[in-house]
């Protein structure tokens, strides 16, 4: 790398940290990514009230509820985090485009009042496939895989297992999660 990238790339990350605070120094996405997010962030004001960086075309809700893992989820296309009774994200979460994370449901008698539940639970090393939806109080274990489309109504504390459908179920168990040394 020429001596002006390296400058530039030290300039970027230096101007993320300052302006962006600590979470936008995630080593996951390169310097140009993240400007990118800073751009459209804080000078475009897009999710501009997220401390982390999110994709423009997702929307985030209650993010100060939202306890992120080791990636930062919003980062894919069109995905909806709605955090106001909370959203706990375990490591290594991979959350695909267009997938919704609910936490909050109205009251089925008045449309007015928001239902109090559990915060939503996702475990370590798993992977939310496109359009998943979680519905609130949902906790799932280690290593579970949300097949595309499925919506999962219900907890699934078991580690290691696919789920896909409508409402979701077990579709096969899986080996146990291969970590990169």
């Amino acid at each position: 790398m020429s001596f002006i990238k390296k400058q530039i790339k030290k300039f970027l990350y230096f101007s993320l940290r300052i302006l962006g605070g600590k979470n936008f120094s995630n080593d996951l996405y390169g310097p140009f990514a993240l400007f990118k997010f800073l751009i459209v962030q804080k000078f475009f004001r897009v999710n501009h009230h997220v401390p982390w960086p999110v994709h423009w075309t997702s929307q985030v809700k209650c993010p100060e509820k939202i306890q992120k893992g080791t990636r930062n989820p919003g980062m894919a296309l069109c995905c909806y985090l709605d955090g106001r009774n909370g959203i706990i994200v375990g490591k290594n979460v991979w959350i695909g485009p267009r997938v919704s994370i609910i936490s909050q449901n109205h009251n089925t008698n008045n449309y007015h009042k928001y239902k109090d539940t559990k915060p939503i639970k996702i475990g370590d090393n798993c992977w939310l496939a496109t359009n998943a939806v979680i519905l609130p109080g949902v906790e799932l274990g280690n290593h579970v895989v949300v097949a595309a489309g499925a919506v999962v109504t219900e907890s699934f504390k078991q580690d290691n297992i696919l789920l896909g459908g409508v409402p979701a179920k077990i579709i096969k168990k899986l080996n146990k999660y291969e970590a990169n040394s």
